[in-house]
């Protein structure tokens, strides 16, 4: 299975979102630049994974960059939490971050389900 052209313009939106973000943040103070740039590194991984899965020449190794990119939105997940819960950053740009960060998780998630189940075929 291909992934369709909608999951990755999503995941680069989500990518770009996470850039916007990021680049909102206060710069002053070091625990929120440190977990600004862990953000900025996960979140734009994931749009990466959706590329190199669309290059994959098998179903393992398709479902392998689609495990890559579903640990690096559970980390993206644990950095916008940390923000948040933590760093006091709070706002509605951040908790569409995190539905979308979930939203994401649960697609990927089925879809690698699936091609492990032979459900669908890379």
């Amino acid at each position: 299975m291909r992934l369709s052209a909608d999951l990755r313009r999503r995941t680069k939106d989500f990518a770009s979102k996470i850039i916007q973000f990021f680049i909102k943040l206060p710069k002053n103070r070091e625990e929120v630049r440190i977990l600004g740039k862990q953000l900025l590194r996960s979140g734009t991984s994931v749009a990466a994974h959706v590329r190199e899965a669309s290059r994959t020449r098998s179903d393992a190794e398709f479902c392998s960059k689609l495990d890559g990119l579903l640990q690096e939105a559970d980390e993206s997940e644990l950095w916008l939490e940390l923000l948040r819960d933590d760093c006091g950053i709070s706002g509605s740009q951040l908790e569409q971050l995190l539905r979308e960060t979930n939203e994401l998780m649960a697609i990927f998630t089925t879809i690698v389900s699936k091609v492990k189940a032979g459900n669908l075929k890379n």
